[in-house]
């Protein structure tokens, strides 16, 4: 004795048979209703002759459905104009279709890249970025995050301000990958910063540049540790002395700051922790009469696309930040689709000198 399917249950249900017809004064039916609006699930069941959880499954699990009845289904929807809700879906399915991406300034420069990067491997993927500002602070940071958790599948937590602690607690609830931040236990992307301070002191060495003055960045800055840190190791490698100016804001505001310390005990040679500081620098001394390089040689850190329209033309620090966010997204992806979180050291991405006019050698 054969059992009826959910496709051949589609009549009414049994009981007395409806009235041929309805009074004038009487409110039109729910299908009537429903059809004055947008089409819904239950008007493609009735025109395709199939029950709504055949239509929900044709949709959210298509593999579920008889190919010739999910074409059918598909061909009625496009043909009521009839639209999937991807919220509604997640409801069932916990997926949204939706990444987090947090910046903590998105009128920095630096994250225009990575924002591209993050957004064209997300579109490949099938994903749609959700941005987060968090004006460089931990607190924005949290509250936004805690906020967007509900309704994304995973994060790519670009050069956070909160604790690791904070951040290993998101990670816990949702799918993570901390972008220009080292974390344990969270999968990590991130541009050999070491090398790159290393490079920039390098280069001011060899042009003979002793001191050198490094403009720091936020003091919650991993990488304002990371390349400071790297800065120190490379002097006593190199004999090339070194001191820390900061911390500072990385704006073109803090670079303008940094000038006014620097002047009252000058050194040759100036590193900043990246290029909008070195700009704002640049900016500040050359008014008070100061000349770059023949006074003072800079070196800026990140490439930004303004660093070789300033005068003169920044030397700096190449980091590929597109290919940054591309990393991040794809380690990401795999992580929601099912693989094992990389919890090893991070993805280090390598990074370059690019020599302009902003360096000389000592006067």
């Amino acid at each position: 004795m054969g059992h009826d399917t959910d496709e051949e249950r589609t009549g009414p249900p049994p009981g007395p048979a409806p009235e041929a017809e309805t009074s004038p004064e009487e409110p039109p039916s729910p299908v009537v209703r429903r059809r004055r609006g947008a089409p819904t699930i239950y008007d493609v069941a009735q025109a395709a002759g199939v029950a709504p959880s055949t239509v929900s499954r044709a949709f959210s699990r298509p593999g579920r459905v008889n190919s010739d009845t999910a074409n059918r289904i598909r061909q009625v929807a496009a043909e009521l104009g009839y639209r999937t809700n991807p919220m509604a879906r997640a409801l069932a399915t916990t997926h949204t279709g939706l990444l987090a991406l947090v910046v903590p300034d998105i009128t920095n420069p630096v994250y225009f890249e990575i924002i591209n990067g993050v957004q064209d491997e997300a579109a490949e993927a099938g994903y749609t970025v959700l941005l987060v500002d968090s004006r460089e602070s931990d607190t924005r940071e949290r509250q936004a995050l805690e906020r967007a958790l509900p309704i994304v599948d995973g994060i790519v937590l670009g050069t956070s301000r909160m604790s690791d602690a904070a951040i290993r607690m998101i990670a816990k609830q949702k799918p993570m990958v901390a972008l220009n931040r080292a974390v344990r236990e969270i999968p990590s992307v991130v541009p050999d910063n070491s090398r790159g301070v290393r490079r920039a002191l390098e280069h001011l060495g060899e042009l003979g540049h002793d001191p050198v003055t490094y403009l720091a960045g936020p003091e919650a800055s991993w990488a304002d540790g990371m390349r400071w840190r790297g800065l120190r190791e490379a002097s006593l490698e190199l004999s090339v002395h070194v001191r820390r100016l900061g911390p500072l804001s990385p704006t073109v505001a803090g670079g303008v700051a940094a000038a006014k310390a620097w002047l009252q005990t000058r050194t040759s040679g100036v590193i900043a922790y990246n290029d909008l500081i070195a700009i704002g620098f640049i900016r500040s001394v050359t008014a008070r009469g100061v000349r770059v390089p023949e006074d003072v040689s800079v070196v800026g850190y990140d490439n930004i696309f303004a660093s070789d329209l300033v005068t003169p033309p920044l030397t700096t620090i190449a980091t590929p930040r597109r290919a940054l966010g591309a990393a991040a997204v794809r380690n990401l992806v795999a992580q929601i689709r099912g693989a094992q979180p990389r919890v090893g050291p991070p993805v280090v991405v390598p990074v370059k000198l690019v020599e302009r006019e902003s360096t000389g050698p000592r006067l």
